[in-house]
């Protein structure tokens, strides 16, 4: 009896490129036909997934023509409606043949012609290339928003990356399918890379075009970020170590209540005339300081249930290379 579920392996391909599409308007043409054409110039098989997230639209109705001129290479993902580009991402990780995989925005953000200087340094062994968009084209406004993006980002992850906001990248496939991402997690996906020991290399580039609006964004983007940016330092650096994160905040707040806590009760010591009765400083004292237990405690509680549920799971290293018994250098693997 024939499994309804069984599915023909397909042939692995040298690139697929990955497209999240969140516009109609999408320059899906233009996309594919610069990574065909260098693509087929190098030498390398190739198919386009392209990821539309909730929208159709004209760009939507223009695959059928990219479909017809490039038979068997352009293949389209929709989403019933909108989840995000860490969704679309995971969802052509999924269907992917490709060895090694590309992401791209909906245009032509870079130079086609830094495809074939990003496969190089995949080949040679890197397994994630993150690009630096030198010199850049968009409005000084943004300009200045991203560096100072960025500089912050070097600062609290003690990173190198230039430009994080670039998410036109180079990855090893299978190595890619081993970072979890979620929400606005893909923003920060070099440094997650990172994290988990991958060989990541940022590559300068030249900036084409930039979509988006200029100038400032609203409130709620900016807090939004940095959000963001909280959690991609917890997550970098604190994932199974919480009590490091949550310690230092708990002590800190302890530490400043305490020190009002102390002025207050010293002045209640030395002066008969001064009470604690209504006494703003000294409520905002007890309550930092009860604050501060308080966090230290949710950092006890997140290391207890990492030793009791994950501790068998996690692994905090990556074997680069091993040898068997007689010496001999095997190939490069995890363990």
């Amino acid at each position: 009896m024939s499994d309804a579920h069984s599915t023909v392996a397909e042939p692995e391909l040298d690139v697929t490129v990955v497209v999240p599409v969140d516009s109609g308007d999408a320059e899906v043409e233009q996309v594919v036909a610069a990574f065909a054409e260098q693509l087929e110039r190098l030498g390398r098989t190739w198919e386009c997934v392209l990821v539309f997230d909730g929208v159709r639209g004209p760009a939507w109705e223009r695959v059928a023509a990219l479909e017809a001129r490039w038979p068997g290479h352009v293949r389209k993902l929709h989403f019933a409606q909108h989840f995000g580009e860490s969704e679309c991402l995971k969802a052509a990780r999924d269907a992917a043949r490709g060895r090694l995989l590309f992401t791209t925005p909906q245009y032509v953000q870079v130079d086609p012609i830094e495809i074939g200087t990003m496969l190089a340094a995949l080949d040679e062994g890197v397994e994630m290339v993150v690009p630096w968009r030198t010199p850049r084209v968009d409005p000084w406004l943004n300009r200045l928003q991203s560096a100072s993006f960025n500089w912050l980002m070097r600062k609290i992850n003690k990173s190198t990356f230039h430009d994080l906001n670039c998410y036109f990248r180079a990855f090893r496939a299978d190595k890619f399918r081993d970072i979890e991402i979620y929400g606005d997690m893909y923003r920060f996906l070099p440094l997650i890379a990172q994290r988990e020991g991958l060989v990541v290399r940022e590559l300068p580039v030249r900036h084409l075009k930039e979509w988006g609006r200029a100038g400032f964004f609203g409130v709620g983007v900016y807090a939004r970020r940095f959000l963001d940016v909280v959690g991609v330092v917890f997550l970098t650096r604190f994932r199974i170590k919480p009590l490091r994160f949550f310690g230092s905040v708990g002590l800190f707040l302890s530490l400043v209540g305490s020190v009002i806590l102390g002025y207050t009760i010293l002045n209640r010591l030395l002066s008969e005339n001064y009470g604690l009765a209504n006494k703003p400083a000294f409520l905002l004292g007890l309550m930092l300081f009860s604050l501060g237990v308080q966090v230290i405690g949710f950092g006890l509680v997140g290391e207890i249930i990492i030793y009791y549920t994950q501790t068998r799971n996690l692994r905090e290293y990556r074997i680069e290379r091993r040898w068997d018994d007689e010496g001999h250098d095997g190939d490069r693997t995890d363990a």
